[in-house]
């Protein structure tokens, strides 16, 4: 959820991976790619980067990442439930 909005608004604001990679530091865009395949997500210190980057308000990019937080703990406390 989080990494298919990471995405969609990267698209939105015209910039390629490496394009963000570069504006936010990084010295490869798969840090990018990863955060919008799900495999990690981004520092909460970038966050306020990331929506001025992306053209976002701070709020909705950090209710988004809040939620998608929410939920990891929830699939994972039910996952151990479980067990």
């Amino acid at each position: 959820m989080f990494n298919e909005f990471l995405r969609e608004q990267r698209e939105a604001a015209g910039l390629s991976q490496k394009e963000v990679a570069t504006k936010l530091g990084y010295s490869s865009a798969q840090f990018i790619s990863n955060w919008e395949r799900g495999i990690s997500a981004p520092p909460v210190k970038i966050l306020r980067k990331l929506a001025k980057l992306y053209n976002v308000k701070d709020a909705t990019l950090l209710d988004t990442y809040l939620t998608f937080v929410v939920q990891s703990i929830e699939d994972e406390f039910y996952s151990q439930r479980k067990a």
